[in-house]
């Protein structure tokens, strides 16, 4: 804990010099859940799940005509996860999520470097996943250029886990790390310009993987491709958004990926002041079953949470590799009040392949979200079900009879964001 005083007291220190140009916030984000079947279908002889876990940030920001720093210190805490009187935090949670400076050259040019969210369009492929307590943030450099309605990024990473020098040295640049898509190396190049009800965006990024079997390339990293565009329309009461990716190259495990896809199409339309509505569909390829290469996409760093359920049954830790996505949806969106609102959305699974039985049809989720804002905080909570088909009992490995009834999560979360200095 000692750590996190003294990162305090040097925030405190500086309102004795920077108060004007200094702001300072925090956020306060507890959480209750109960999930009978949230990721995975749930055994009729399993209990139920439930728990509070709160996320704690505090945010401090100082700018000048020169640069911009951001410091975003944060702890996870699930309740009871410490014994009394423990004098350390057990699950070791407290992290520093963003710490970044940007440097301003002039003429639209600026560097961002260090910790921080890359969050894009929809954030499909690269998004904060504000959901998660913990959040999603990259050790990353971007050069950043900006003229008008034109936006250009161009990042780079290189990531390392030594624990000392000496060791840094006698293992050269191997990087352990692994699972989750975490990356040895990363690239990208961000383009997007905006008209008046159109806007276009690009990405082209490629990720490598550090390989350590004897099979690897001579730099012992695969490399993985994606490619893509998001398509933004929106005029009066009518808005249409698209999505097309492809991926390339190789996977973790030297797995080659070919015809890897992500397709989208989703259109809102506002009947009433008080009414939205939305449809679409999206399409995710899967593993085409030949050894040693698939077809199946990843959408990697995106927030996933946001997109094919929230009951997070594909693409959040898991369906990696396997049959694709087709999920076909509609929503509607009700302005109850000034301060409340409550989202409605199907959902409708299949798989973009057959399973080895045959089956393909994986089920229909429904999600519901009521939102309520009060004074100085909101209270947002959630409920959602899970109609498993036959191919779903399938998917996830477990028969119909031995699987609960009733498969659902609900949700309640209480949020806080004082702003101590502005």
């Amino acid at each position: 804990m000692k750590k996190q005083y003294v990162i305090f007291g040097l925030l405190l220190g500086c309102l004795q010099f920077a108060q004007a140009q200094f702001t300072l916030d925090g956020e306060f984000r507890p959480r209750t859940e109960y999930r009978n079947g949230f990721g995975s279908l749930i055994a009729d002889n399993a209990d139920a799940g439930f728990g509070i876990s709160t996320r704690a940030r505090l945010n401090a920001g100082y700018k000048t005509e020169a640069y911009k720093f951001y410091l975003s210190m944060q702890d996870v805490m699930v309740w009871g996860e410490n014994r009394q009187i423990l004098p350390y935090d057990q699950n070791n949670s407290f992290a520093i999520f963003q710490a970044w400076a940007e440097i301003d050259f002039g003429s639209g040019w600026s560097t961002k470097l260090g910790r921080q969210v890359l969050s894009y369009d929809d954030q499909r492929i690269l998004g904060g996943l504000d959901w998660a307590q913990q959040g999603r943030n990259h050790d990353a450099a971007l050069i950043k250029y900006k003229k008008d309605k034109f936006i250009l990024d161009v990042a780079l990473a290189f990531n390392q886990d030594y624990s000392n020098p000496t060791g840094f040295v006698s293992a050269g640049t191997a990087y352990n790390t692994t699972g989750f898509f975490s990356y040895k190396t990363m690239q990208y190049a961000y383009l997007k310009q905006s008209w008046e009800s159109f806007s276009g965006s690009l990405l082209l990024m490629n990720n490598g993987f550090q390989e350590f079997d004897t099979n690897s390339d001579a730099d012992g990293v695969s490399n993985l491709q994606t490619l893509g565009t998001h398509l933004n329309y929106k005029k009066g009461s009518f808005g249409a958004a698209f999505n097309g990716f492809i991926q390339t190259g190789k996977r973790q495990g030297e797995v080659d990926v070919k015809g890897a896809h992500l397709l989208g199409l989703d259109f809102t339309f506002k009947a009433s002041p008080k009414v939205s509505l939305g449809a679409g569909i999206e399409i995710i390829s899967g593993n085409d079953g030949d050894a040693g290469e698939t077809g199946a996409f990843f959408p990697l760093y995106g927030t996933n949470h946001k997109f094919n359920g929230f009951m997070d049954y594909f693409y959040v830790g898991n369906h990696a590799n396997s049959i694709g996505l087709v999920d076909i949806h509609v929503s509607a969106n009700f302005k109850l009040s000034e301060a409340s609102s409550l989202m409605v959305k199907a959902l409708n699974f299949s798989g973009e392949q057959d399973l080895p039985s045959g089956e393909n049809a994986l089920g229909t989720e429904i999600d519901i979200v009521f939102k309520r804002k009060f004074k100085g905080y909101a209270l947002v909570a959630g409920y959602s079900q899970m109609f498993a088909s036959d191919g779903m009992y399938e998917l996830k490995g477990i028969t119909e009879d031995a699987a609960a009834s009733g498969q659902n999560w609900a949700w309640a979360m209480l949020v806080i964001k004082p702003k101590f200095i502005n």
